[in-house]
């Protein structure tokens, strides 16, 4: 058999296998790093604006506001400046904003005000984008209500009509709406995460996902199980204890909720969307116990 063919056929083996080294150690580094710096949930409280600052000497990662407060959807874009620059002085990120749209508004039922609603609402979602803030949490219970003998299936149409129409008109902004589930005392339309699935898929929007609020979820008597459903449409959290809706401690166990976050590989905002108590360092304790819910 000839030399030199089989001299070049080793040459590629040895330099296939040279490479093959190469590519497993460069896989390995990536694997490290990615096991040392595993993608984690961040934590953040709602409030006012003039809390942020104590927030983050406390160690919370994000701020959490309302639209009404930061956004002025009301406003012509020129009275709305001075708060803009107050937002973007918030000394911790504006993750994401809460109390989408007013109670005025009417979402569903026999007289819906679907375009005066939809104004207001890409307003927000530009000037969001605007302060680069990420999520608006799309609760808003009272506009959402179905009026007594209204029908259901009715309702669940122009909801998802509505939310159609308002993913087009945002569709080239970046700024995510997660739907809100809210406990049966406070609405009669979006209940469960169930619920929620059902409309996101519907939906069919990236810009449309969805939130579980454990608070909301404790009410209702809804299992961690939900946060499973929900899966990758979760794109924030909300906590608070069931009965007091004080900062989460004992009330309930918060325990599996947390763990479904882990075993869907949630890394998204957790905000307690709560009131404190008095005791001594009840925030910053709030935060330890989140965190070690959340196995960090």
């Amino acid at each position: 058999m000839p030399k030199r063919p089989f001299t070049c056929y080793n040459a590629h083996m040895k330099t296939n296998i040279v490479l093959g080294c190469l590519l497993a150690l460069v896989a390995a580094g990536c694997a490290q790093v990615s096991a040392e710096k595993p993608r984690q949930m961040t934590f953040g409280v709602c409030g006012s604006l003039e809390i942020a600052a104590s927030l983050k000497e406390e160690g919370w990662d994000f701020f959490e506001g309302r639209v009404s407060d930061i956004l002025h959807p009301e406003l012509s874009d020129a009275d709305w400046a001075p708060y803009a620059e107050k937002a973007k002085a918030c000394p911790l990120p504006i993750r994401s904003l809460n109390c989408f749209l007013p109670g005025t508004e009417r979402l569903v039922g026999p007289n819906t005000t679907h375009e005066h609603a939809l104004a207001w609402a890409v307003t927000a979602c530009r000037r969001a984008d605007e302060l680069g803030i990420p999520y608006i949490v799309f609760g808003s219970g009272g506009a959402r209500r179905v009026p007594e003998g209204f029908s259901k299936d009715e309702a669940h149409r122009q909801f998802v009509d509505f939310c159609r129409k308002l993913a087009k008109r945002i569709d080239g902004m970046k700024v995510t709406l997660v739907l809100e589930p809210l406990n049966v005392k406070e609405t009669n339309f979006l209940n469960r995460e169930a619920e929620g699935v059902r409309l996101v898929d519907e939906i069919a929007s990236p810009r449309i996902r969805l939130l579980a609020d454990f608070y909301h979820m404790l009410m209702d008597g809804e299992s961690a199980e939900s946060v499973w459903l929900a899966g990758a449409r979760l794109k924030h959290v909300h906590v608070a204890e069931n009965r007091s809706r004080l900062e989460p401690k004992t009330e309930a166990d918060f325990r599996p909720y947390f763990a479904a976050l882990r075993q869907i590989g949630y890394a998204g905002g957790v905000s307690c969307e709560c009131g404190f108590s008095n005791e001594p360092d009840a925030r910053k304790n709030t935060l330890k116990r989140l965190r070690m819910w959340a196995g960090m």
